[in-house]
């Protein structure tokens, strides 16, 4: 069976696992994209960190948790946004202002949606965290 969008299935596994109240979990879903949101998931303090695990077919991600997610998630369809917008979704994902974070694909990579307003860029909404 062939996922349609593996970022999700690891955001899901990832609140399901916070949920249960489990420390870590194995995911074959393995590629920069995933392994860019952890790393902003990671610095932001929402997960404390991830090892690939190479086992011949593509690698396995281990990730260990930290109990601080309480929602995670992506943003389907994937709205564009402009500087002046950031607001807007803030309210449509986040359930306080400064509460959270919104991963945004910039032409500059991706990084969250604070750094993108004070970089004064635009781009494509990926996903939320808080």
């Amino acid at each position: 069976m062939t996922l349609n969008d593996p970022l999700a299935n690891v955001l899901s596994h990832i609140k399901n696992y916070e949920k249960l109240g489990k420390k870590e979990l194995s995911t074959t879903n393995n590629s920069k994209i995933i392994r860019k949101v952890l790393d902003i998931m990671k610095d932001e303090g929402y997960i404390a960190g991830y090892e690939e695990i190479s086992n011949g077919k593509g690698g396995l991600l281990k990730i260990t948790l930290r109990g601080q997610i309480n929602n995670c998630g992506v943003i389907k369809p994937r709205f564009k946004v402009k500087v002046t917008d950031y607001e807007k979704f803030e309210k449509s994902f986040l359930p306080a202002m400064d509460f959270g974070i919104i991963i945004v694909s910039t032409n500059k990579g991706l990084m969250t949606h604070i750094r993108a307003k004070e970089q004064n860029l635009g781009g494509t909404l990926v996903s939320f965290a808080y």
